[in-house]
């Protein structure tokens, strides 16, 4: 039976819509159901953008001790791992109860007092307008109808898979057949099961921003976390002058990253005036008169607003993927390395198949389902080389493996760690962005395995170690850079020099011969 398509691509996410293009440029016959973009992070992109220039232009929450606990922080190394965490502060007990709180606790005063009113003196509507209008230009360009132009039958409408007579989608009254199917249907947030917590309301990722359209910004905001979203967010919200206090049941901020960045990075927010409590399970969640309460741990915490930013669930239930033999679990759809499903005539992509949410993860992940599904089934995901970041300020990114993760795969003396501060680079001082830190994780030979960076321009740092872990380029080459002075590049060539001085320092033989070797020289001169 003939088929209609090379490939039906369902999902209106940044992937999906990358696939179609893509597709189509190849010169594939191409149907996108669904086609609408969640712009969620381009909202936050632009308020982010605003609220960084409020606070380098000093108008900011005033914050007990700011300045001190700043130039603390700033001296990096030992000093930032020091820093005395209000997690680890002493804070009352308590419990709440349905019908009366308990005494608010000595260790949480009324977050009203740390926001100031006179320090906005851009209104939040105009924000939101802002955020709007960049969304709004990134929507014309990402359009249905230029898709359309180019080739791609746009189908609007939501549809579910058919097995019979044969495998198809079946949309608007339409069986659209294609050789193979790619899912990039995205994800929404998963919300804990939290005692009271849909009783009392709150936001999440997928509406915090359209909420925040219709009303005037809360003050004071709970953030349940545990994502790289709800550490931006909340450090967005701080400078815009509202009081966080963001809760992480993990030991750091985020699982699986460099445990001295994340100390780093959760210094600077506390430095800001964010409160972070980690390893902190929310128990409870109470409406009491006009205030919301969350029990954190052993804390009973007042506030106005509460966002859950704890994980992401596949969209997947409306596509009736049981029938075509499709499995996924509750945060992700099932994959191999070729990004099959467990039909291996249906591909996914996205955060449909778990993970963070990550445009360009992503879109390396539509590339090989493409490749796969319009070709030959040979190609597999390799996500050693593919950077991914955290829009914090400042900027968290990181590619390959950690130092716990290199050591745990490779012999634990095959793996040396190279590590600078930002302070020793000049644009950073030119720049007053002297928080930071640059780890390389390279193996003896000079294999680059990985790369964590917190720092100004780590966004853009991070894809220089990519492209080398890629190409296989080894630490030398980047230590016999010669960037452009004074640039944040340099942070790269002062952390790959560690690797000649960490060889060197183990060479006793190397030590010994040039030793004798200048003392020759200098005897010869005479």
């Amino acid at each position: 039976m003939a088929i209609d398509y090379d490939i039906v691509i369902i999902g209106g996410s940044l992937a999906g819509y990358y696939a179609a293009l893509t597709a189509t440029q190849l010169g594939a016959t191409v149907a996108l159901v669904e086609p609408k973009v969640n712009y969620g992070f381009i909202y936050h992109q632009a308020l982010s953008k605003i609220s960084n220039i409020k606070q380098y232009s000093g108008i900011h929450p005033s914050q007990p001790n700011t300045a001190e606990k700043s130039e603390k922080f700033r001296l990096g190394g030992n000093h930032a791992t020091s820093y005395p965490f209000a997690n680890g502060d002493a804070a009352p007990t308590g419990t709440l109860s349905a019908n009366k709180p308990t005494e608010p606790p000595n260790g949480v005063a009324p977050q009203e007092q740390t926001f100031q009113d006179n320090q906005l003196p851009v209104a939040w509507q105009e924000r939101m307008l802002y955020a709007q209008s960049v969304v709004s230009n990134l929507e014309e360009q990402h359009s249905p109808g230029i898709l359309a132009a180019l080739g791609v039958d746009v189908i609007f409408g939501s549809g579910q898979f058919q097995s019979s007579p044969q495998l198809a989608f079946s949309v608007n009254s339409r069986l659209l057949t294609a050789r193979n199917y790619l899912l990039a249907t995205g994800s929404r947030p998963a919300i804990p099961d939290i005692d009271g917590l849909q009783a009392t309301g709150y936001l999440s990722l997928s509406n915090i921003y359209s909420s925040l359209n219709k009303s005037k910004l809360p003050k004071n905001w709970v953030i349940i976390g545990g994502v790289p979203q709800s550490i931006e967010i909340a450090q967005t919200l701080s400078r815009l002058g509202c009081s966080v206090t963001l809760v992480v049941k993990y030991p750091y901020i985020l699982p699986h990253i460099d445990p001295e960045i994340a100390i780093l990075l959760q210094a600077q927010l506390e430095v800001e005036g964010i409160r972070v409590l980690t390893e902190t399970p929310v128990t409870q969640v109470r409406r009491i008169e006009d205030k919301k309460w969350i029990q954190a741990g052993d804390k009973a915490i007042e506030t106005d607003e509460i966002l859950v930013a704890t994980g992401q669930q596949p969209n997947v239930e409306s596509l009736n993927l049981a029938t075509v033999g499709v499995k996924w679990y509750q945060h992700r759809l099932v994959v191999n390395d070729k990004l099959q499903t467990t039909n291996h005539h249906i591909y996914a992509c996205g955060d449909v198949i778990g993970g963070y949410d990550f445009a360009n993860v992503a879109n390396y992940e539509a590339r090989i389902a493409l490749k796969n599904a319009l070709f030959f089934t040979k190609f597999r995901v390799n996500y050693q080389s593919i950077p991914w970041a955290v829009f914090s300020q400042p900027t968290l990114a990181q590619v390959g493996l950690t130092e716990k993760q290199a050591k745990r795969q490779f012999n634990r003396n095959e793996v040396l760690v190279l590590q600078h501060y930002f302070k020793t680079v000049a644009a950073a001082q030119i720049n007053d962005e002297t928080t930071g830190i640059c780890k390389l994780i390279v193996l003896s030979n000079g294999e680059i395995l990985g790369a964590s960076i917190l720092g100004a321009a780590a966004g853009e740092l991070i894809n220089l170690i990519a492209l080398a872990i890629s190409r296989k380029i080894k630490v030398k080459h980047l230590a016999n850079l010669s960037p452009i002075y004074p640039s944040y590049s340099e942070i790269l060539e002062q952390t790959a020099r560690e690797w000649n001085k960490q060889k060197l320092n183990s060479n006793i033989a190397l030590q010994e011969f040039l030793e004798g070797f200048f003392h020759f020289r200098r005897n010869w001169n005479l």
